[in-house]
């Protein structure tokens, strides 16, 4: 497209309103920006849109959002949907709650009854409220961990899953045939609210939601043996968390919950950390602090839209460690598992679903217990996709599913990973453990000598802009033409190139892979070790994750190291 064009079209719009006009002739001149924001349209992948919250076509303004909208509108009709309905919800970022109104509208203009949030609600509530209204799709305005100037539209199918490639394929090709301005159709908010074309839902919609949360908990009664001495502090990290994770600990029955107050309140802008996310421990530091102050041994806390959640405990010595999601999510598998067999309600057919790029420890103590585990590419949508297809073959039961990304699901109530949920099970998880005189720290360890010492690692870059697109496809390139035998002195054994759906073993045999195609290389080495490198799907990265099994923690992180130093070449 030619982004000149397209800027003028913008700037000459009867539809455009002063303030974008206003923003876009202060970048008058800057040729490079123009080109920026206007050399192509924000891309919609298979989770919908992301990005920098600005004026353009490769921007995130309501101008985008109403093209998706109609968009997908136009595929809602196409399917004769349109009774169904849709299902929309928002978090506390910026303009989300606007972004959710102009759907709501766009969607009411052409006809298609809306389910629309009267306040910030997480994605998980999204992907059960689609399959609690039965609609025909739900949207999400969020950008989950993203920075602060980002926002996004995340599409759900029928069944409350991320959506998937046929609905993400068919919206696409009606986004492209629309013209952004001449064919979008919108409404009046409140003329559309008192016609009845969108309805509010809120507090009866809540108790629903966490009743199904609350029948995943596996030791509901040993809550109440811990209550009076068991603290922990909670902080939703400024995000959409806060009431639906302080309703449910409140109805397991915890009474000592401290809350980061400065955390509490919905902050788009997100003033208390660098970056929302509890992938880092940064954004615990004032949760440590509360911690530290009140004898307080674990930390857990949940992102913007709340579908990902991370902990902090301390170790033997003392010190405040944040555990890894492959950490918590090997502890939960071990705990559900093990607790579900011995309360006789570990089915025969049992499956535990998680990414290829999720610890190899999973697979060891699933294998204990005699329960098959499936991977999938990364991306919990897959997660959500093999939940479907057990329900329609009948051929197995989901028992739990997570990402090295700090996100789990247990139950089909949903199909998205959930925070609120998360919550729950870790909570009760180390409840359990108190009761046996054990910290997770100690259970951790107690998972290492058990199963072996199994760490992994992630190493990314950042590359914005244009340039960094090209920039990532080269680095994809180059590893492909530039193939290595080993990795962090471990022999690889097999080549894995899901792009062309080809595993090769070191000496040349090749087989197929059965996995979608994506842009992704999987490298397996002896001693259990494996690598895997792929762009984001989500943020301008580039990323490279490890996984080793050793026989301390210190040789692991030692081969770990030299592994990161070896893919550095690459970047």
């Amino acid at each position: 497209m030619n982004y000149k064009n397209e800027y003028e079209k913008w700037l000459n719009s009867e539809i455009v309103d002063e303030e974008t006009k206003k923003e876009l002739r202060a970048i008058a001149g800057n040729e490079k920006e123009i080109e920026e924001r206007f050399y192509r349209n924000l891309e919609f992948g298979t989770g919908g849109l992301r990005g920098v919250m600005e004026s353009g076509t490769n921007r995130m303004n309501k101008y985008i959002v109403r093209k998706a909208t109609q968009g997908l509108s136009n595929f809602i009709h196409e399917q004769n949907l349109a009774d169904k309905g849709v299902v929309i919800s928002y978090d506390s970022r910026n303009n989300s709650e606007l972004f959710a109104r102009e759907t709501a509208c766009v969607f009411a203009a052409n006809g298609i009854k809306v389910h629309l949030s009267d306040a910030l609600r997480p994605v998980p509530m999204l992907s059960f409220g689609v399959r609690h209204f039965e609609a025909a799709v739900g949207v999400m305005v969020t950008a989950s961990h993203n920075p602060a100037k980002y926002n996004g539209y995340k599409v759900y199918g029928e069944d409350g899953g991320q959506a998937a490639l046929f609905l993400a394929s068919k919206v696409l090709e009606q986004i492209e045939s629309i013209d952004i301005f001449d064919d979008v159709k919108t409404a009046d908010f409140n003329e559309m609210v008192n016609n009845g074309m969108i309805t509010l839902f809120g507090d009866e919609f809540d108790e629903a939601f966490l009743s199904e949360v609350l029948k995943q908990r596996i030791n509901p009664d040993l809550i109440e043996k811990v209550a009076d001495d068991f603290k922990l502090i909670y902080t939703p990290l400024h995000g959409s968390g806060n009431m639906p994770v302080r309703k449910m600990l409140k109805k397991c029955g915890y009474k000592n919950i401290l809350l980061v107050e400065e955390q509490l309140i919905p902050d788009g802008n997100f003033p208390t950390v660098q970056s929302p996310n509890p992938e880092n421990k940064e954004a615990f530091t004032l949760a440590i602090e509360l911690a530290k102050k009140n004898d307080v041994d674990f930390i857990v806390g949940t992102d913007p839209d709340c579908d990902r959640c991370g902990i902090v405990v301390r170790n033997l010595e003392g010190e405040y460690i944040a555990l890894t999601g492959n950490m918590v999510g090997a502890l939960l598998t071990e705990y559900i598992l093990s607790q579900r067999k011995k309360n006789g309600n570990l089915p025969a057919d049992g499956v535990v679903v998680k990414t290829i790029v999720t610890t190899r420890m999973a697979d060891v103590i699933t294998k204990s217990f005699g329960v098959e585990v499936m991977n999938t590419l990364t991306g919990f949508k897959f997660i959500g996709e093999k939940i479907h297809e057990f329900e329609e073959k009948g051929d197995h039961t989901y028992l739990f599913g997570f990402e090295e990304s700090y996100g789990y699901l247990s139950g089909t109530y949903a199909r998205d990973k959930d925070g609120v949920l998360a919550t729950m099970l870790i909570c009760e998880m180390a409840a359990y453990y108190r009761l046996q005189g054990k910290s997770l720290y100690e259970a951790l360890l107690d998972l290492y000598a058990t199963y072996g010492t199994f760490r992994e690692g992630l190493k990314s870059i950042t590359l914005e802009g244009m340039d960094g697109v090209e920039k990532i496809k080269g680095i994809m390139a180059d590893i492909r033409a530039n193939l290595p035998t080993s990795l962090g002195g471990k022999k690889i054994l097999y080549t894995s190139d899901i792009k062309t759906s080809t595993r090769t073993s070191a000496d040349g045999k090749t087989e197929k892979i059965d996995l979608p195609v994506s842009d992704v290389l999987l490298f397996e080495m002896e001693d259990d070790c494996w690598c895997a490198a792929r762009p984001s799907g989500t943020e301008p990265k580039m990323k490279f994750y490890f996984g080793v099994k050793a026989d301390s923690v210190e040789e692991a992180e030692r081969i770990l190291k030299e592994m990161d130093n070896d893919v550095s070449k690459y970047l």
